[in-house]
């Protein structure tokens, strides 16, 4: 069977894991690195598990993944709409592009407060910053790819009647699935990370609402293994955009028929 995951390749990657993990015990014991700057691993696992008996922790994740699902999925589609509609319009790429550069290059941690100033400590300034972020790299995606499309092939397509929507599902659709793919793997990282920023601003549940509750308590190993927790759920997401990916492009060329 032709796969990418062949036993060398595992094996090398589970090594890479046992090293990292071997280091992060004794490393830091070894180097003199006091523990409430790098606690060693088993102090993280002992602090995992003290906060899904002592705060919550399942709770925590529930609401974050909430948060992170809602905003990549709302940040997607708006960057879908948005790419199609500049990526096939000149006039509204040239009118618009200057204020939504602006708004790109505008940081977006600077809005978490603000939101929460707007909205209040609720999930909703969390579920927008989100948007925020995944909102850009999906546009961008989506519009360069609709640009960039052959022209005479829209010309064939007009010169066998085809009709504006016909050329838009057949011909701009199929060719800008791939790039907005790429932008939403994008997308689905920087949505943990905007739900975080979020939490981080203000609010009584989420992940990030337990990191800046044990790092104001000094329990580093906490803290350590609430971004292990975040990690994860961006880890998750990445890997579930890969799944329907590959169930929406499974006409295109594996790695290895590639060459790769």
């Amino acid at each position: 069977m032709n796969s990418a995951f062949t036993p060398p390749r595992i094996a090398a990657s589970l090594a890479i894991l046992v090293i990292f993990l071997a280091g992060w015990e004794w490393g830091p014991d070894l180097l003199g690195v006091e523990t409430y700057i790098i606690p060693p691993l088993s102090s993280v696992v002992e602090g995992l598990l003290d906060m899904f008996r002592a705060d919550r922790l399942w709770m925590h994740i529930g609401v974050t993944t909430f948060e992170v699902i809602l905003g990549f999925v709302l940040g997607s589609l708006l960057g879908m709409v948005g790419g199609y509609a500049l990526g096939m319009s000149v006039t509204a790429e040239v009118v618009l592009s200057p204020y939504i550069l602006a708004l790109q290059i505008a940081p977006k941690v600077a809005f978490a407060p603000l939101f929460v100033l707007w909205f209040g400590f609720g999930l909703e300034p969390r579920i927008l910053i989100a948007v925020l972020i995944v909102f850009f790299p999906v546009l961008i995606n989506v519009m360069t790819a609709v640009r960039n499309i052959d022209p005479d092939l829209i010309n064939l397509a007009r010169s066998f009647k085809a009709s504006r929507m016909q050329v838009f599902w057949k011909i701009q659709v199929p060719a800008s699935m791939p790039p907005m793919f790429a932008g939403l793997r994008i997308g689905a990282t920087l949505a943990v990370i905007g739900v975080a920023v979020g939490e981080f601003a203000g609010g009584n549940t989420g992940v990030g609402y337990l990191i800046v509750l044990t790092a104001g308590a000094a329990e580093t190993a906490k803290v350590f293994a609430a971004i292990f927790v975040l990690t994860m759920i961006g880890i998750i997401a990445y890997w579930l955009v890969i799944l329907l990916e590959n169930r929406v492009l499974h006409y295109m060329p594996s790695r290895e028929q590639r060459g790769f």
